[in-house]
């Protein structure tokens, strides 16, 4: 299996960044996009070889009413606020997809990820609504899925959904399994502890020595896994994890 390692946004400088790790998952895309000469740059700037994943924007996954909404530029009216987020198939929505989608050509991306808000939880509804809209979007790119709140409850039923629409289901794979891997396995690491999300931990070596056995499991299903930190130590951590990799039959 080839591992990908990488930090969800910049810790340290973009080009020192790229002279340290070889792969980025793009954050600043969930809140506004760039215009698409600042995404040119920055892929004309990255080394020869360098990969760019990207977080969809938040238009797409997040209702208005969320605290996220406050730091993006769309202006939207008051009767137009249920026609974006929570992956409404409407037309305003799949045109900020559009949007989502240029910026990822741009980047030269292969993987864009796609991260649904807690309220958008596991029902017969949601599970409908996550159809339509895929079924309707555009695909530029491969999309990979991290479904918050009440779908691991439910992993039967995303595992299904995922292999019907050619989903990547993202995890904490130190937390739980996914529920449908197929050649590509993206991990996206926030930390131990009590919380869903402690994005204050740090992975200590037994944490990450557990990490590369979990992704041994997957073998051979999958021949690529994408695994991105994303806590406050995440350079530290990924450093770490990379060195770990190394010294194992992984190709890194």
């Amino acid at each position: 299996m080839r591992l990908k390692v990488g930090c969800c946004g910049y810790p340290i400088a973009m080009r020192k960044y790229f002279q340290t790790f070889c792969l980025v998952e793009v954050q600043s895309t969930f809140y506004n996009l760039p215009r698409l000469s600042t995404a040119e740059g920055w892929r004309k700037i990255a080394p020869e070889g360098f990969e760019f994943t990207m977080k969809a924007w938040q238009v797409v996954t997040h209702p208005v009413e969320s605290l996220s909404w406050r730091r993006t530029r769309l202006q939207v009216r008051e009767s137009d606020k249920d026609k974006y987020g929570l992956l409404r198939p409407t037309e305003e929505n799949l045109a900020a997809w559009n949007e989502t989608m240029l910026v990822s050509k741009v980047l030269g991306c292969r993987i864009c990820v796609v991260q649904t808000p807690p309220s958008f939880g596991f029902s017969e509804e949601n599970v409908q609504g996550v159809k339509d809209f895929f079924r309707s979007a555009r695909r530029d790119v491969l999309v990979a899925w991290e479904p918050r709140g009440t779908w691991a409850e439910h992993e039967l039923e995303t595992g299904r959904l995922c292999r019907e629409l050619a989903l990547i289901h993202v995890v904490d794979f130190l937390r739980r399994r996914p529920s449908f891997v197929q050649d590509i396995a993206y991990v996206r690491l926030h930390g131990l502890n009590p919380r869903e999300y402690d994005y204050e931990y740090r992975y200590t070596e037994s944490d990450l020595s557990e990490l590369l056995n979990k992704l041994h499991s997957l073998e051979p299903n999958v021949s690529e896994a994408y695994v991105l930190f994303n806590n406050v130590a995440m350079l530290e951590d990924a450093q770490r994890f990379v060195r770990m990799a190394r010294g194992s039959d992984f190709r890194v």
